[in-house]
């Protein structure tokens, strides 16, 4: 027969299984807890961060006025990204993305992001006023402009089109530039 457990021996082995007890209900509290904090958090991401977790992925984006552009996320600015497709660039501003497919589950938020990931869409399309590329400007409402953008003001974008005509054209209109060479 084994010897019965001493009364210390019993009392240290109640203290243990208390101690089990409780550790394993502060585990599923804070389980609870994270789950309940991560979801109250999650209204502070932004397209724009999901988007940030998501360079160098192959991306399906809806966008308004435009329809399904599909490429690999190059480069995000804010409100705007850059997506290489089938031998062409496109800048998409995110304000017009309607859909998003192939992205990261993480999101990078906007304090992670280094300087240059900072610059507005004015930059991007700077870009190509230096460098004079064809282009089309595709509008929110659809329309669309086959283009090289001349210069590039504050809250628009100046284009001329093949006929040498001028246009100036808001960044609210536009949804996406579409690269031609």
């Amino acid at each position: 027969m084994a010897p019965h457990p001493s009364w210390d021996e019993q009392l240290f082995a109640l203290f243990d299984d208390l101690e089990g007890q409780a550790s394993a209900l502060y585990e599923l509290e804070r389980d609870a807890e994270l789950v309940d904090r991560s979801r109250a958090e999650y209204h502070r991401v932004t397209l724009d961060s999901r988007l940030m977790a998501s360079i160098g992925a192959r991306l399906g984006l809806s966008v308004a006025g435009v329809g399904r552009v599909e490429g690999d996320l190059q480069r995000l600015g804010l409100g705007w990204c850059l997506v290489s497709g089938h031998a062409q660039d496109w800048i998409v501003r995110t304000a017009c993305i309607e859909v998003v497919q192939g992205a990261s589950d993480r999101s990078v938020p906007e304090v992670a992001w280094s300087p240059l990931h900072k610059l507005g869409v004015s930059s991007a399309l700077r870009r190509l006023a230096e460098s004079q590329v064809r282009c089309v400007v595709h509008l929110v409402d659809g329309g669309q402009h086959e283009a090289v953008v001349r210069r590039v003001g504050a809250d628009f974008v100046e284009i001329s089109s093949p006929s040498d005509a001028l246009a100036l054209i808001a960044y609210d209109a536009i949804s996406a530039v579409q690269s031609r060479d």
